[in-house]
């Protein structure tokens, strides 16, 4: 794919790591349709490519992730349309098994917040702001909001959220759950950097199996059904029959770093 006809948005490739920006901080990061299509292409390649293992996904300036869906471009009767996977290409993608950070730099409401849920870890600077404010413009937030936060953070938080639509800072989204880490502005791709670094130690065959396993385990009434059947998943028999799966035993015996192969 090529990188660097993208419009709305950036994307940089180093080793393993693909570090996607939002690039519309001219409306603070906000999505309409042309965006979510272009970043669904960047994350579809994501998905297939061998050589990349994980991805920072953060937007362009220190005011905002993003403000979600583009509400004056909705409302101006342009052309409308969702991409398959989603908001950014993300909200409905249930297929990747690759980790996902997101870096959230500023405001994330609505939409933009829903997107940053759908990644596997969020990193936030101490100026982000996190909020599900669709009911306050007659709206609701259903490319994901409504069924993830609840699973995330539990239902009576979620639903302090969700029903008021109030604004949540860095500090109290860490403690609520849904946030990894709180840094400084000027630290937060550094330290988003720094996750991705450590997820990179791990066998990227065992890292995608896991996350395969709790997905799909989530889905699982039963703890014990969970468990006994997560033996059946392909993406365990992947694990299992992968050259990782040798490689890691034996470099531990030899005390010596893995050498990964993702396969």
């Amino acid at each position: 794919m090529n990188y660097e006809n993208l419009e709305f948005c950036r994307a940089e490739i180093d080793g393993h790591i693909l570090t996607v920006t939002i690039n519309r901080p001219e409306v603070m990061n906000s999505l309409h349709p042309p965006a979510n299509f272009e970043l669904e292409q960047v994350f579809n390649h994501f998905a297939e490519d061998p050589e990349q293992w994980v991805a920072i996904l953060t937007g362009a300036g220190n005011r905002a992730f993003s403000a979600g869906n583009d509400l004056k471009y909705h409302a101006s009767g342009s052309k409308r349309g969702t991409p398959e996977t989603g908001f950014a290409g993300l909200t409905s993608r249930f297929d990747c098994d690759k980790p996902i950070i997101a870096a959230v730099n500023g405001v994330a409401m609505g939409g933009g917040f829903e997107i940053a849920l759908a990644c596997d870890l969020i990193i936030a600077a101490d100026n982000a702001k996190f909020a599900l404010p669709e009911p306050r413009v007659g709206l609701a937030a259903l490319a994901g909001g409504l069924q993830r936060l609840p699973r995330q953070i539990g239902l009576k938080p979620a639903m302090g959220m969700i029903l008021t639509g109030r604004h949540v800072s860095a500090e109290e989204g860490m403690s609520l759950g849904y946030v990894n880490a709180v840094v400084s502005q000027s630290e937060l791709m550094a330290e988003a950097r720094r996750w991705a670094e450590l997820i990179l130690q791990c066998s990227p065959v065992s890292i995608r199996t896991s996350k395969n396993t709790v997905m799909q385990s989530l889905d699982q009434l039963e703890l014990e059904g969970a468990i006994q059947g997560c033996m059946s998943l392909p993406s365990v028999r992947t694990l299992i029959d992968s050259a990782d799966f040798e490689e890691g035993p034996a470099a531990f015996a030899e005390k010596r770093k893995p050498n990964w192969q993702g396969k």
